[in-house]
């Protein structure tokens, strides 16, 4: 099961998401989402737990837990909905160039 973990101290690392989350049973991944120009943590990750039981029980247990001086905001990862992106129906017309 794919866990999201929001609200985390920017100073956060996937070594600390495994070990909050290895004492409810096996990591398989952990990842702390950063920024691509900048490098730094925009403050969410994700922990993979292969036992549905044991990433519940992680869930139920750490979500409102305080880790580092937050609060943390752990569920179940839904799938990322799709934005519009290029596919997705644009409004209105309008002039403008493109740069190539």
């Amino acid at each position: 099961m794919k866990i999201y973990v929001g609200n985390l101290s920017f100073e956060t690392r996937h070594d600390d998401l495994t070990r909050e989350f290895a004492v409810f049973g096996e990591v398989a991944s952990s990842n702390v989402v950063s920024d691509r120009d900048t490098g730094r943590s925009r403050g969410f990750g994700f922990v993979d737990m292969p036992s549905d039981t044991e990433a519940k029980a992680a869930i139920a247990a750490l979500n409102g837990k305080d880790m580092m001086g937050r609060t943390l905001t752990v569920n179940e990862s839904r799938p990322r909905e799709n934005s519009g992106g290029f596919g997705g129906s644009r409004g209105g017309g309008g002039g403008g160039s493109r740069r190539y």
